[in-house]
C-alpha cells in the first residue's frame, strides 16, 4: 500500500513540485487511501509505538484523579466536558473514568468526548469505553459553553512541522522532491519567511498547527473556563534541531523509505503552543512528566499496587521507571497545562 502512496506523491512533486516537510507528514499519517492513521496505525508493544497509558494503568489513573481535583477546583459545576484529543486506543480514558468512579459526582457532570480523525482507532475506543462518550472530527466540533477540562497525550509530535536549514548563504526550507530516479528525496529551496539567526548546519522547525492548537485550546478555556492537559516529548525552551523520525516496530527507519506504513513524529515545540494559548488569553505552565506524576502521587499508587500485588512488585518497579526515569520518559516527556486565568490548577502551583 505504500507503493501507492509513493507512486501518488511521487506523481504529485512530478507535476505540481517538491512537498514541504508538514506537506508531507500530512499525506504519510492522513491519506485516506494509505495514510498511517487513516489505515493501519499499530499501537503497544507489538506494535510501532508504545505510550505511556499503555506502560502502566498508573499514568491513566494519576490523570483521572488530576481531572477530579480540577473540576473540584472550579467549583464542581453540575456540567462540564472532559474531553481527550488523540485518545489512540481508548486505554487513558478507560483508566481516568474508573479511577473517577470514586467521585460519582464528577461521573455524572461529564459530558465526554474524544476528537478523533482515525476510523480504525475510533474503533478500538468504542469497543473500549462505556456508552455515552460522544466523538468528534475536531476541537471546534465539541460544543462549549460549559466548562473544559481536556487530556491530550502524544498528539502535538504527530502534528506536521516545516524544516529550515541555515545554508552559507541563509535559511533555506528542506523540502521533499524526486532524485533522478524518482526516488523521494530531501532537497532545498530558498526560505519563504524570515527566521531568526543561527550557526551554519542548524535545523529549524515550526509547526503552525501545534501553534493552532494552542491557540485553540487557550481561547476555549479562556471563553469558558478549564484546564488541558498536553503530554509529549519535546522542548520546553525555544531551540534548533531535526527532531523528524519514522518508527516501525520501535525501530526508526528513514523517513522517506515507506510512506504511510510508518509512524511519523516531531518534537512537540512548547514554547510555542503556550505562547499561543497566552495570546488567546489562557495561561500556561509545564512541568517534566517525572515532576507532575510524583506530584499527582505515583510514588504512593506504585506502593498501594505493590501491597495488593507483592508477586507484581518488580513489574510495577519497571513500569514506574519507564514513566519517570530520567533515561526513560521522565525528562524528555513534558507536562503542558493550559488554563482559564486567575487560578493555577493541581501540580502546578510552583511550576
Amino acid at each position: 500500500m505504500s507503493a501507492g502512496l509513493r507512486e501518488r506523491l511521487a506523481a504529485q512533486i512530478a507535476q505540481t513540485g517538491p512537498l514541504t516537510v508538514a506537506q508531507y507528514m500530512t499525506a504519510c499519517l492522513h491519506d485516506p487511501q494509505d495514510g498511517y492513521y487513516a489505515t493501519r496505525p499499530a499501537l503497544g508493544e507489538d506494535g510501532d509505538f508504545i505510550t505511556a497509558p499503555l506502560v502502566s494503568q498508573m499514568f491513566g489513573e494519576l490523570i483521572g484523579v488530576w481531572a477530579m481535583s480540577v473540576w473540584q477546583a472550579m467549583g464542581a459545576p453540575s456540567r462540564f466536558v472532559l474531553v481527550e484529543m488523540g485518545p489512540g486506543d481508548g486505554t487513558l480514558m478507560s483508566d481516568l473514568l474508573r479511577a473517577a468512579r470514586l467521585l460519582p459526582a464528577f461521573l455524572e457532570a461529564a459530558d465526554v468526548w474524544l476528537v478523533e480523525t482515525s476510523e480504525p482507532l475510533a474503533a478500538l475506543q468504542a469497543a473500549r469505553l462505556p456508552d455515552g462518550v460522544r466523538w468528534a472530527q475536531s476541537l471546534d466540533e465539541v460544543p462549549g459553553g460549559q466548562p473544559m477540562v481536556l487530556v491530550a497525550n502524544e498528539l502535538l509530535d504527530c502534528l506536521p512541522v516545516r524544516q529550515f536549514v541555515r545554508t552559507p548563504v541563509g535559511w533555506a526550507e528542506q523540502v521533499v522532491g524526486l532524485s533522478d530516479d524518482r526516488r523521494l528525496s530531501f532537497g532545498l529551496v530558498p526560505a519563504p519567511i524570515a527566521l531568526p539567526d543561527a550557526r551554519e548546519g542548524v535545523v529549524y522547525e515550526r509547526s503552525a498547527a501545534q501553534e493552532a492548537l494552542g491557540a485553540a485550546i487557550g481561547e476555549r478555556l479562556a471563553r469558558d473556563g478549564g484546564a488541558a492537559l498536553l503530554i509529549d516529548y519535546g522542548r520546553d525552551q525555544p531551540g534548533f534541531g531535526d527532531t523528524l523520525q519514522a518508527l516501525v516496530r520501535h525501530e526508526r527507519v528513514d523517513p522517506l523509505a515507506c510512506p504511510g506504513e510508518a509512524d511519523l513524529t516531531v518534537h512537540a515545540d512548547f514554547p510555542a503552543v503556550m505562547a499561543a494559548a497566552r495570546k488567546a488569553g489562557a495561561e500556561a505552565a509545564i512541568l517534566t512528566q517525572a515532576a507532575f506524576l510524583a506530584r499527582a502521587g505515583i510514588g504512593e499508587r506504585a506502593e498501594a499496587l505493590v501491597r495488593a500485588r507483592p508477586d507484581k512488585a518488580p513489574v510495577i518497579g519497571r513500569q514506574l521507571n519507564r514513566l519517570v526515569g530520567g533515561d526513560q520518559m521522565g525528562e524528555l516527556f513534558k507536562v503542558c497545562c493550559i488554563h482559564s486565568p486567575g487560578w493555577t490548577p493541581p501540580a502546578f502551583e510552583e511550576a
